[in-house]
């Protein structure tokens, strides 16, 4: 009688948790997860099921993303030939994604993989079982979104009914029961704080008295045991507690305040104060910066003879300087001339090179940078849709004032920039500026926590979360803007990225460089 050898079936057992809480346990989700596999491959042997001894567990990572050291591997034993069957505890073990769903179906495809759920019993060979799976995993995937919406409409919720909702401590409370209640020691220094800058109305003089006093931000324990804070107060970090409005026992929810369930700290008489003093103090620093930056202030005036004032901008923390003419009055708004705003650097340059020809000013030599001396020979200048008019002093009272007509047109407000990096046509729309602001940020914030990391100043992305007031999640997320390539992070930089390249998208593409850029 003729006897069949059974072919051996490689089996790679593939775990998944969310979250790393619970991972440090002897027995956790993991190990519950392989328990089961385990004994359904063990179940399947008849079948020449084998468990291969490689281990692919993936503990602290979401679902939603391909982004699993544990993943990659799967499947890169799987395009090796390695692996025959795919064993999970349950189909949103391996994804979440329905998109990723079919990619990877299509991938066990290609090198003849068998999937499967020993909670979920389906056979990917059949048009059946793909449909059931498929209709699976949507659901799976609507929990996962319905879930989100759910916790952010409970933060909003407990937000409005005044509760606290995680976070940093502010100084002058420490956290009873999820409350905050006032701590009798930090709550003097906080009163303290408020009224010294009443009396000062100085943040770089409080900040030095408070550094006199030997006064220091509030120090926080983490988990792992370190701590933060207790350095001197900085300006920014004086800025930050003297506007929170956790003291006059609100909370902030998205820009909107509301009654806190925690008791008040300082009276609102004196916090309205001190706001009060704060934005006379930036109004006037506003002023004089612009008006020390201003040579033309004055002097120049638009092509309807109105004046045209210095006046400035701060975007993404970069100032920017105008000179700008305001609308004349009139009943018949069709009649009023619009309003002229021109770039300050771009004016002055031009007026400043053409004051600085020889022979108008021997030959005195221009960086483009405003120089109150370089203007002095100026009486008036007239800004023109295609020139600049200067009346100059002239050297004898009896004669003539001297003219120039230097050619000259407006810049255009938002530069044409050139895409970097990326597939889309020249003329494709650049990234915004605060889009920009964001990626840069993100970058510089995953480059240092992969430093922290590999320095060892903290040992997961737990600590991270916990010390930046984040989910562990949007670590994770984050920490893979560190590895895009040097060609991405230079056009981030530069702003040259499409306008459809934002930091969601950024912190989804894949590790190999290439992809990135095809993904652009």
């Amino acid at each position: 009688m003729m006897q069949f050898t059974r072919r051996t079936l490689r089996c790679a057992i593939y775990t998944r948790k969310s979250t790393e809480h619970g991972l440090e346990q002897e027995f956790n989700s993991l190990e519950a997860q392989r328990e089961a596999c385990d004994a359904y491959v063990k179940s399947q042997a008849h079948e020449g099921w084998r468990q291969l001894p490689e281990r692919f567990d993936d503990g602290g990572f979401s679902g939603g993303s391909m982004e699993r050291p544990a993943l990659k591997r799967l499947l890169a034993d799987i395009a090796s030939g390695a692996i025959d069957v795919v064993v999970v505890y349950k189909v949103d073990r391996l994804t979440r994604s329905l998109a990723d769903f079919a990619k990877l179906v299509e991938l066990f495809d290609t090198y003849r993989v068998s999937f499967v759920s020993v909670t979920q019993h389906f056979n990917t060979t059949s048009s059946m079982g793909r449909l059931t799976l498929n209709v699976l995993l949507s659901f799976a995937q609507f929990e996962r979104e319905v879930g989100s919406e759910r916790i952010r409409d409970k933060i909003a919720a407990s937000r409005k009914k005044g509760m606290r909702m995680g976070g940093p401590v502010a100084l002058g409370y420490s956290v009873t029961d999820k409350r905050l209640v006032i701590d009798a020691s930090e709550a003097e220094i906080v009163r303290l704080i408020f009224t010294r800058c009443l009396a000062i109305g100085c943040l770089t003089a409080l900040a030095a008295e408070l550094r006199e006093r030997e006064i220091v931000t509030k120090v926080t324990r983490r988990r792992d045991g370190s701590s933060r804070g207790g350095v001197p107060f900085s300006k920014s970090a004086l800025s930050y507690l003297l506007r929170n409005r956790v003291y006059i026992g609100e909370v902030i929810h998205k820009g909107r305040h509301y009654p806190g369930q925690h008791a008040p700290l300082i009276e609102g008489e004196l916090f309205e104060a001190v706001q009060s003093v704060l934005a006379t103090r930036a109004r006037n620093l506003g002023s004089r910066w612009i008006n020390r930056n201003a040579p033309l202030s004055g002097r120049l005036f638009d092509a309807h003879d109105r004046p045209m004032h210095a006046t400035s901008a701060n975007k993404e923390g970069a100032r920017y300087r105008y000179y700008a003419s305001r609308a004349s009055a009139s009943r018949n708004r069709s009649e009023i001339p619009a309003a002229v705003r021109v770039p300050a650097p771009e004016l002055e340059e031009a007026v400043q090179r053409a004051l600085a020809a020889p022979e108008h000013a021997g030959s005195r030599p221009t960086n483009g940078a405003p120089d109150a001396d370089a203007f002095s020979a100026l009486e008036r200048a007239v800004v023109h849709e295609d020139r600049l008019e200067l009346v100059l002093l002239a050297a004898d009272p009896d004669r003539e004032q001297p003219r120039l007509i230097v050619p000259w047109r407006r810049p255009r407000s938002r530069p044409r920039r050139e895409i970097h990096g990326a597939r889309n046509q020249p003329s494709s729309r650049p990234m915004r500026a605060e889009t920009r602001a964001r990626l840069v940020e993100g970058i510089g914030k995953a480059r240092g926590w992969i430093d922290d990391l590999l320095q060892g100043r903290h040992t997961s992305t737990h600590a991270i979360a916990e010390r930046e007031g984040c989910s562990e999640r949007s670590v994770r997320m984050t920490l893979n803007l560190a590895f895009l390539s040097p060609d991405l992070v230079k056009a981030a930089v530069e702003g040259t990225l499409p306008d459809t390249t934002g930091i969601s998208r950024l912190t989804t593409a894949p590790m190999e460089w290439e992809g990135q850029r095809a993904g652009i």
